[in-house]
């Protein structure tokens, strides 16, 4: 049973909580760059609410119960709220959700009271003004009374209307609304944040207000950021809108964006139920919610109502449960995926994240665990977002026990004992045993069959897996030794359609050099890669035994390229898997010599629609005679093919001046 302190120990511990949540206010608002989890915030805000309840005369007007946030930052000029932005309470349960929804009943008289629902955004709040139909100025809440000028900046938000939809709106209106990211808009500056080397933001909400709030309107264009309005403050005249629902639907038809999730309810069930459906809905929405909010939606009764210090009593925000928790890390293991790239895994004791059980979060690569300096034994904040697997956001580096190791990348993979290889300047290691690793068998069998390659038709994903699940392919080679009898038991695979795909691959024994090399999977060898190891090198012993220097002689392939093909071929169980394969009979004509290829060292483009070929030909007869075929234009195009209704590579060309060939100059230089 929990001791009820004396007013001598709740007046220390209020002090301490004021000051430690002011401290998380100035990192969260002003510097973007939180560093405890929403549900500890929470804990620590209702732990000083109920000490104030408990002790009034210990209250403050400058507690952080009496406003909202903290100062604005410098930088900023200054805009005084006419109508002060509030926060709202939290509903954390079912049981808060009816305390919240009896109090409103008993002060309204009322047996059943009807509400405005709607998502609760995860971004920043803002205030848009309008006078006479177009945007002046734009604010964020900052601490309720006074908030940041942000106009510039959210000038930039597409999603802003610059100028108000019809005639009908105030002569002056204030919209509040929220600044928000979409997901794949964060992830992709996540992307970019690591292409540049800075740090990544931890979640939508902290990109969206450090992208917001840039003295540089520049860098916030830049940024993808959205916009969604909940309501209004000031404004001229009332308008025709008797309650919160009208509103917003007024707002909308005056060109802002509303959520398409508002919904007007009766009653407390009817609320219940509603926030159920969001829980549901949450993994699938293309933006973060923490909560949904529900508000009186009589504006009559909303005034009756009133406010608190803080928050108004016809609001409240029933929050979903966290989706940041702390834990700690119990290993750090290595996964091989399917191209062979490795990332390290850290397991997790397990804990509710966003009500669900997490046990594990990706680390990404070894770069990032190392940015991170992510430990066995650590404690960690760890972050789940929808249905996206759980990553770990920071280490509580006060937390770290004694003689913690710094994670390194194995040497050789953790699944088939091959080197494993991470090339100067990228992020992800990777096993390099292309053809032999069983985590990349499934990968490397598709490639290995596909048209360009060997070219096995009926060969295709479902059939693989089961073929391996089967145990009857392991690797490439094994697929020569397949037989119809064995095939036409498996799932979809009728006598038939065993006996073609036996001829498949049987037909696919007589191939080209080239074909085999880039079936072979090496990283960065496309299809002009390999035609140019061919001319340059004629025969498959040559390649195999070739040395970097030697690699580099061939056009197009710089240091990076060469290191790849020279550690595919240096893996012993790759050339094991070649020689199986050259042992089940698939061979090629004898690579012509170099001084008969009379289009070696120039590189084609193809653009548009051929009439006496098609595209596959007439690039496979253009590397026949030692071309270079690219599907980008650039200053080292040599020609530009263009048949029928060419597409914008035919511009680029006369931009740059390449010289450009119809089909029947092509024909000619093919000797048709």
């Amino acid at each position: 049973m929990t001791r009820t302190p004396d007013k001598r120990s709740a007046a220390k511990r209020i002090a301490a909580l004021r000051d430690e949540i002011a401290d998380h206010n100035y990192r969260y608002y002003v510097l973007d760059d939180p560093t405890i989890s929403d549900a500890e915030y929470d804990r620590l805000f209702r732990e000083l609410a109920e000490l104030e309840a408990r002790f009034p005369e210990l209250g403050s007007p400058d507690s952080p119960t009496q406003r909202v946030g903290v100062r604005p930052a410098t930088g900023f000029a200054e805009v005084r709220h006419a109508v002060p932005m509030l926060s709202l309470e939290n509903a954390f349960d079912r049981e808060e959700m009816e305390a919240f929804d009896r109090r409103i009943r008993e002060r309204l008289d009322a047996d059943r009271v009807a509400y405005t629902a709607e998502p609760k955004m995860d971004g920043l709040a803002v205030s848009l003004l309008y006078e006479n139909g177009r945007f002046r100025r734009a604010a964020t809440r900052g601490d309720g009374t006074t908030g940041e000028d942000v106009t510039l900046n959210v000038r930039t938000i597409r999603s802003v209307p610059l100028r108000l939809r019809g005639k009908e709106w105030p002569r002056q209106l204030e919209v509040r609304g929220e600044v928000f990211m979409m997901k794949t808009a964060f992830e992709a500056l996540n992307a970019e944040q690591d292409k540049t080397d800075q740090k990544r933001f931890a979640n939508p909400r902290n990109a969206a207000a450090g992208s917001l709030r840039q003295l540089d309107p520049a860098v916030t264009a830049r940024r993808p950021l959205s916009f969604l309005a909940y309501g209004a403050g000031q404004r001229s005249e009332p308008g025709s809108s008797r309650g919160q629902y009208e509103l917003l639907m007024q707002l909308r038809s005056f060109g802002l964006p509303v959520s398409r999730h508002v919904h007007q309810l009766a009653g407390l069930e009817a609320c219940i139920a509603y926030y159920e459906m969001m829980a549901t809905m949450r993994p699938e929405l293309p933006f973060e919610i923490d909560g949904v909010v529900f508000k009186v939606d009589d504006f009559q009764q909303q005034e009756r109502l009133g406010f608190v210090s803080r928050a108004p009593r016809w609001a409240v925000a029933f929050k979903f449960p966290p989706e940041q928790e702390l834990t700690q890390v119990l290993d750090i293991e290595v996964q091989v995926g399917r191209t062979g790239a490795l990332t390290p895994v850290a397991r997790l004791s397990p804990v509710q994240v966003g009500g669900v059980t997490v046990t594990n979060a990706t680390l990404h690569n070894e770069s990032e665990v190392h940015r991170k300096d992510i430990r066995v034994g650590d404690t960690v904040m760890v972050r789940r977002a929808g249905d996206v697997i759980p990553e770990i956001v920071e280490v509580r580096r006060d937390r770290r026990p004694p003689g913690t190791k710094i994670f390194s990348m194995p040497s050789r993979c953790p699944v088939c004992g091959s080197r494993v290889l991470r090339p100067e300047g990228e992020a992800v290691a990777r096993c390099t045993g292309g053809l032999y690793c069983r985590a990349q068998a499934v990968q490397s069998i598709i490639h290995f069959s596909s048209r360009r390659a060997m070219n096995i038709d009926g060969l295709g994903e479902k059939l693989v897996e089961q073929l391996i699940e089967r145990g009857l392919v392991k690797n490439v080679a094994d697929l020569y030794a397949l037989k119809a009898e064995a095939l036409a038991g498996l799932e979809r695979m009728g006598p038939k359609s065993a006996a073609n795909l036996v001829a498949a691959l049987d037909r696919s024994r007589q191939t080209r050099l080239d074909r085999f090399l880039y079936a072979l999977g090496i990283r960065e060898v496309g299809e002009a890669t390999a035609q140019a190891m061919v001319s340059h090198f004629g025969k498959l012993g040559a390649i195999r035994r070739a040395s970097m220097d030697e690699l580099e002689r061939v056009p197009d392939i710089g240091p990076v390229v060469a290191r790849q093909i020279q550690s595919f071929f240096a893996e012993p169980h790759n050339n094991e898997i070649i020689d199986r394969l050259l042992a089940a009979g698939v061979r090629w004509a004898a690579a012509e010599a170099r001084g008969s290829r009379p289009l070696a060292g120039k590189t084609f483009v193809l653009t548009g629609a051929l009439e006496s070929l098609t595209r596959d030909e007439a690039r496979e007869s253009l590397q026949a005679l030692g071309a270079r075929v690219s599907g980008t234009v650039s200053k080292r195009t040599d020609f530009v093919v263009a048949g029928g209704e060419p597409g914008s590579k035919l511009l680029k060309a006369r931009e740059l001046g390449v010289r450009i060939l119809n089909e029947k100059a092509l024909l000619k230089l093919l000797g048709r």
